[in-house]
C-alpha cells in the first residue's frame, strides 16, 4: 500500500491502474502546495520529496481562517530602552537582522513579540538549530505563555507527536518552538517566524531536498505576509549584506573576560590542566571545547606511517576506548581497536587529534577530585538526557564539562569561569570558503558561555592570535572586511551549486560526472569551479565525485542542471559541506 496525493482530477486513462484503496481527510492548504513547489523548483527534486516534509491539516475545515479569541497576558516582560528600540525596528522590516552580543536580550525581545501576535490572535513559530533545542528556552517559553506553547521535535515519543499535534490542529498552540521541521507543520494564522541563531549550520538539511530552513522561512515570510526575524550574536555574512539589522550591544552581565592565547598544538598542556585546577579549588566552573568526539581522531603506525582507514570510506576511523572499538563518524563502521600494525606487525602505534573521550579520562586522572562529564552526540542521544547533564552542572553536581560544538549552542551556564577552547586552527584552515568565519563564530559562541555571573578567563589554543584578538569585541568590522575577500567569487555574492554523484563502482560515478559536466560547459553564464573526487572519496562504500558551480543567478544554475542532470546526480544548492 502506497500512500498518494491528489494533485488534481483526470480521466480514467486507458492502461490498467492500481485501486484507491482508502481517501484519506488530510489535506494540504494552497500555501502548503505553493511552499513545496518552491522547494521542489529550487532545490531541484521531486514534489513528492518535497511534500514529504509538511505535515498536512485533517480536513478543509481546519484550513479556513478562525477569528482567535484575542488573549492578553500579563507582562512580566519589561524590556530596556535599547531593546524596546529594536522591537520597534523589528516590526517595521519584512525580514529584519538582530545583531545582538551574548546576553543582551535578545530572547526577552522574541517573547514580547510574541505576546503582541498573541494578542492580535496570531501564532508564530520560533526555530532553533536542532542541537539547540535546549530544555532551558523550552522552560522560559512555558515559564511564561504556559500550555500555548508547543515544544516540536524528532525526540519526542508518538504520543507526545500526538497531543502537540491536537494544540496545533485546535489552534491551542500560540507558539511552535523547534528546528526545521517545525515550519512545515499545519499552522493557521501565522503572525511571525523568528530564526534563532540564524548563522547556525544545522538549519541545512544533509539529505535530499538539501533545503536551508533559515531560506525557506524567509520565503515562507514573503508566501505568507508576516515579518520574519532572524537574530544572531555571530550572523552570518549573507544575513547581514541581505538584510537590514539593528545592533544590540554589551549584555546584562557586568562580569569580565580576560582571553589568554597559547601557541600550542591540539593537546591538554600544563597550562590548561593547571588553569582547571584553580578553577576546581575555587569550586568554580569550567567548559573544555574541542571539535573533536571519541578519544582520538587518527591511528597511525610510527614505524610505517600506515593509517586505520574505514573499509567503507575514505576516512581515518575514530578512536572510542570505552566501547573498545574504532568507529567511522561517517557510516558507523566498527572495527576492535589493534594493538600491533596490520601493515608491518610493529606494535609502536600512535594516535592523533585528541576527542572529548580522552580528554574527559585525561582531566580525570590528572584532576582526581574533579567530577568531568562529556558533552557531545555520543554521550548526549535524548533530550532527557541533555535536560539532566544541564541540571547536573548548573546544580554544581559535576565540575567540567568536556564538549564539541553542542557546547556553544545557547545553553545557559550560570557558574562557569574558564573556558578553554581547544582545535580552532584546526577549524581556520578548513577548504572551506566559509573557514575564518566559522572559527571565529565558534570561539565567540564559546566565550560567551563563561563569565555570565563571575569574571571569567578564557583559554585559547592557537598560532593564530592576531587574527582572533583583533575581530573578538568587533564581529561588525570582520563581516565589513570578509566582504571584501567573498566579492565576486562567493556567496552573497554568487550562488554556489553542488553536484554530487555516488555509486559502488567508482567508474560508473565519473563517467556520470563527466557526462553531466560536458553538457554543463554549454551554458556561459554558469561556473564550473571545479570537478573530481570529493574530498572525502568513499562513504559508505560508494565512491563520490562532484561539480561545484558558481554564477551571479541562482536561476541560471536551476537552469543549466534542469537541461544537463544525469541520474546519479544529487544536487546540493547552497551548499555549505565542501568536505
Amino acid at each position: 500500500m502506497k500512500d498518494g496525493v491528489v494533485l488534481s482530477v483526470c480521466e480514467k486513462p486507458s492502461f490498467e491502474t492500481s485501486e484507491i484503496l482508502e481517501v484519506s481527510d488530510d489535506v494540504y492548504s494552497t500555501k502548503q502546495m505553493e511552499l513545496a513547489k518552491f522547494i521542489s523548483l529550487y532545490y531541484i527534486c521531486s514534489l513528492g520529496d518535497a511534500l514529504s516534509l509538511m505535515m498536512a491539516f485533517k480536513s478543509y475545515t481546519q484550513i479556513k481562517s478562525t477569528t482567535n479569541s484575542e488573549e492578553t497576558y500579563e507582562s512580566k516582560i519589561i524590556l530596556s530602552d535599547k531593546q524596546e528600540k529594536a522591537l520597534e525596528f523589528l516590526q517595521e522590516q519584512k525580514v529584519g537582522l538582530l545583531f545582538g552580543d551574548t546576553g543582551s536580550g535578545k530572547t526577552e525581545i522574541y517573547m514580547k513579540y510574541f505576546e503582541q501576535m498573541i494578542a492580535q490572535g496570531k501564532r508564530s513559530i520560533f526555530l532553533m538549530p536542532e542541537i539547540s533545542l535546549t530544555p532551558q528556552m523550552g522552560l522560559r517559553l512555558k515559564e511564561h505563555f504556559g500550555e500555548s506553547v508547543v515544544m516540536w521535535h524528532s525526540k519526542l515519543t508518538p504520543k507526545q507527536k500526538r497531543v502537540a499535534l491536537e494544540k496545533i490542529h485546535s489552534g491551542e498552540a500560540k507558539i511552535i518552538a523547534g528546528p526545521r521541521s517545525a515550519l512545515f507543520l499545519p499552522i493557521k494564522e501565522l503572525g511571525l517566524i523568528v530564526v534563532d541563531e540564524e548563522h547556525d549550520d544545522s538549519y541545512k538539511s544533509s539529505s535530499r531536498p538539501r533545503y536551508n530552513a533559515r531560506d525557506i522561512a524567509i520565503y515562507m515570510g514573503k508566501l505568507y505576509g508576516v515579518n520574519v526575524v532572524l537574530g544572531s550574536a555571530t550572523p552570518s555574512l549573507t544575513s547581514y549584506v541581505k538584510f537590514p539589522h539593528i545592533r544590540l550591544k554589551g549584555g546584562h552581565f557586568s562580569s569580565q573576560k580576560k582571553f589568554v592565547y597559547e601557541k600550542s598544538i591540539e593537546t591538554l598542556s600544563p597550562l590548561i590542566l593547571s588553569s582547571l585546577e584553580k578553577t576546581l579549588q575555587a569550586s568554580e566552573q569550567s567548559i573544555v571545547f574541542l571539535p573533536t568526539r571519541a578519544n582520538f581522531k587518527y591511528l597511525i603506525c610510527q614505524d610505517c606511517g600506515h593509517t586505520y582507514e574505514c573499509a567503507f570510506c575514505s576516512v581515518g576511523l575514530s578512536i572510542h576506548q570505552k566501547s573498545r572499538a574504532m568507529k567511522c563518524h561517517y557510516c558507523n563502521y566498527t572495527q576492535a581497536i589493534p594493538q600491533i600494525c596490520s601493515e608491518c606487525q610493529s606494535p609502536n602505534l600512535t594516535s592523533s587529534r585528541l576527542g572529548t573521550a580522552e580528554a574527559v579520562k585525561n582531566i580525570s586522572e590528572e584532576l582526581v577530585n574533579a567530577r568531568v562529564e562529556q558533552f557531545d552526540r555520543d554521550v548526549i542521544t535524548t533530550s532527557a538526557k541533555l535536560k539532566k547533564a544541564l541540571k547536573r552542572f548548573n546544580d554544581k553536581e559535576s565540575d567540567i564539562l568536556v564538549g564539541t560544538q553542542m557546547l556553544s549552542k545557547g545553553h545557559d551556564y550560570h557558574g562557569v569561569t574558564l573556558a578553554v577552547v581547544m582545535g580552532m586552527d584546526n577549524m581556520l584552515n578548513m577548504g572551506d570558503y566559509r573557514a575564518r568565519e566559522k572559527a571565529l563564530s565558534s570561539l565567540i559562541q564559546v566565550s560567551g558561555r563563561s563569565g555570565r555571573k563571575k569574571d571569567a578567563l578564557v583559554l585559547v589554543q592557537s598560532f593564530n592570535e592576531s587574527f582572533f584578538s583583533a575581530y573578538l569585541d568587533k564581529y561588525e568590522l570582520f563581516l565589513e572586511e570578509e566582504k571584501g575577500y567573498r566579492e565576486g567569487l562567493y556567496p552573497p555574492y554568487k550562488k554556489l551549486c553542488r553536484i554530487l554523484f555516488s555509486h559502488k563502482n567508482g567508474a560508473k560515478a565519473q563517467e556520470e560526472m563527466r557526462k553531466m559536466q560536458d553538457a554543463l560547459s554549454a551554458f556561459s553564464d554558469v561556473e564550473i569551479v571545479g570537478f573530481g573526487k570529493c574530498g572525502v572519496e568513499r562513504v559508505a562504500n560508494k565512491y563520490r565525485f562532484e561539480i561545484l558551480l558558481r554564477s551571479d543567478k541562482s536561476t541560471s544554475i536551476i537552469r543549466a542542471v534542469n537541461a544537463t542532470k544525469v541520474t546519479l546526480a544529487e544536487i546540493d544548492m547552497d551548499p555549505i559541506e565542501f568536505g
